[in-house]
């Protein structure tokens, strides 16, 4: 009787965004097909010193470029395409994403001076197939034009991955996410469903982005002065709802910020953005305006360093904000920024602006979907197996618990970590081994070259500075040549520590004596002594460990 063969699994394999914030990448693979959904970064922690970006280890990606058929990008936020220059650089399959998202992809590949990307728009809707994926495009609201969730159709079963979304019944643009293609979906059989975790511990449901009108209302009829709106650059919507409520009240509009600027241009060629030419001016004219027509949109809702807002709230900006201005930050602080966003709050206090932020007033809704919008959503699609995303542990965990509590099988949730291999058939799931992955660092023009060792001595440097020591000896005789130099940078200042530094040179000058009545192919252990004794010296006196340079120069 002949052997049946044994079918396939389809192969889920999250590279980034599953345990942390960012740096979004799933892989879904499927014998010799695979397609990758998003491929995103996310920025260093406070320990990662020096280093500009974090982007997923594409590994596994690397090691199967050839089966790789597409990447299907949800929605243009930087957690879910500010890897694609870097994996562009590596593949050449396709990007797929809406014509926003692919707006602000191209922007950075340009960035980059990649040309040779393979761009390719879709709208909701559209189907596409890729290998043995089937992919459908299903219209959701986020917190920026054009996201998108995706349906996939694999031999095993169709997965649903919902990308950012919230259920918003009115948003700005008039079209609201896609319950009834969800729901369609959820009368043929779901087989597995991924969905975004960010507010999985929130109860109730999001507010829509149309409920934020009154605030803003309230805040230009009250403002003497200019007014000045820090908000996440992508966020168009929030955009043309504050500036038609300021061209309402007779306020031209400014643009400040390089991001802030470009994503306003886009949007503006693309029809997302719709405000009259005539109302928005440079910042050079807006002197010609009394301070109650001006309307200022800036970046710096995080309160970072290089920002627009940041530079004004220091006086380091062509428009520094002071008393009579109205500062409006419609933006919530991302976790770890709320010590930037605080500080910069306070700046602005004290240089006499009346602020208005989130504790203060409803000036910003998230883009993320709250316990009952999750609800909804589950019971719509009806998955057999459900596969939290996109947030911390803490997040995955309350997602499942509530995909549990209506009715899941606590065998059929998996929260997964980055790099773990999901197994599904049309019956089973199991996690099956795991790949390479992890975070690849990006440091000015350095992609990965910034490891474990580099931030260690950077965090060495940053807690108690650096120690060099250096010895020059004769080549023939082994006699020092000179007397040892000591330099402290971010230790301890050298003319106030006299001395401690003639105590460290009289160690290391005593232990060099040895060179000269040695044979040389010992002076390495020499060396190694007067490391050691420097380093016992330095600890003994300071209870403090620098990072020790050692220079040794045999000089004739």
């Amino acid at each position: 009787m002949a052997k049946t063969k044994k079918k396939s699994k389809l192969k889920i394999i999250p590279l980034g965004g599953l345990g942390e914030i960012g740096k979004n990448m799933t892989v879904m693979e499927y014998e010799n097909d695979i397609i990758v959904i998003d491929c995103g970064l996310s920025f260093p922690d406070e320990d990662m010193l020096g280093v500009d970006l974090v982007i997923p280890d594409m590994t596994y990606l690397e090691e199967n470029f050839d089966r790789i058929r597409g990447f299907v990008i949800t929605h243009g936020h930087e957690d879910h395409i500010g890897a694609v220059p870097y994996a562009m650089q590596k593949f050449s399959a396709p990007v797929y994403g809406s014509k926003f998202t692919l707006a602000l992809i191209k922007h950075k590949l340009d960035e980059h001076k990649i040309k040779s990307a393979d761009l390719r728009t879709v709208v909701a809707g559209d189907v596409i197939e890729l290998g043995c994926f089937k992919v459908e495009f299903i219209k959701v609201s986020h917190s920026i034009a054009g996201a998108l969730a995706v349906a996939v159709t694999t031999p095993v079963g169709v997965v649903i991955h919902t990308g950012d979304f919230k259920v918003d019944y009115t948003p700005i643009d008039n079209e609201p996410i896609d319950i009834a293609r969800f729901a369609y979906y959820g009368t043929k059989g779901v087989l597995a469903l991924m969905m975004d975790s960010t507010n999985a511990e929130f109860f109730g449901s999001t507010p829509s982005e149309m409920e934020l009108g009154a605030t803003f209302e309230k805040v230009f009829d009250a403002a003497e002065g200019r007014i000045i709106v820090a908000s996440f650059a992508s966020n168009v919507y929030r955009i043309q709802q504050i500036a038609d409520v300021a061209i309402e009240h007779g306020r031209v509009i400014c643009f400040q910020g390089r991001s802030m600027e470009m994503i306003a241009d886009i949007a503006s060629e693309l029809g997302y953005l719709s405000i009259p030419k005539e109302s928005i001016v440079g910042i050079e004219k807006l002197k010609k305006y009394s301070d109650n027509e001006v309307c200022v949109f800036t970046t710096g809702s995080q309160g970072e360093s290089m920002s627009g807002l940041f530079r004004m709230a220091n006086a380091n900006h062509k428009l520094n904000i002071g008393h009579g201005d109205t500062v409006v930050i419609s933006a919530s602080a991302i976790p770890g920024n709320e010590k930037a966003v605080g500080k910069v709050i306070n700046q602005l206090f004290q240089r006499g602006a009346n602020v208005v932020y989130d504790r203060f007033a409803d000036v910003h809704v998230s883009g993320h979907a709250r316990r009952e919008e999750l609800k909804l959503m589950m019971r719509l699609i009806k998955p057999k197996f459900m596969i939290p995303v996109h947030g911390e542990a803490r997040h995955l965990y309350h997602h499942a618990l509530l995909a549990e509590s209506l009715g899941i099988s606590r065998s059929n949730i998996f929260v997964m970590e980055t790099g773990s291999v999901l197994e599904l058939s049309a019956r089973s799931g199991k996690i099956a081994g795991s790949v390479q992955s992890g975070n690849v660092l990006v440091d000015g023009a350095g992609v990965g070259d910034v490891g474990n060792a580099v931030l260690k001595e950077r965090r060495l440097l940053s807690h108690d500075g650096m120690f060099v020591m250096v010895i020059a000896i004769k080549r023939s005789t082994g006699e020092l040549a000179a007397e040892p130099e000591m330099i402290s940078k971010g230790f301890v200042f050298a003319k106030d520590s006299e001395e401690l530094l003639n105590e460290v040179k009289a160690v290391a000058k005593e232990h060099a004596m040895m060179f000269s009545s040695c044979d040389k192919s010992e002076w390495g252990n020499v060396k190694n002594l007067i490391k050691s004794a420097v380093k016992s010296c330095l600890y003994a006196k300071t209870k403090r460990t620098p990072l020790i340079h050692h220079v040794f120069l045999e000089v004739d």
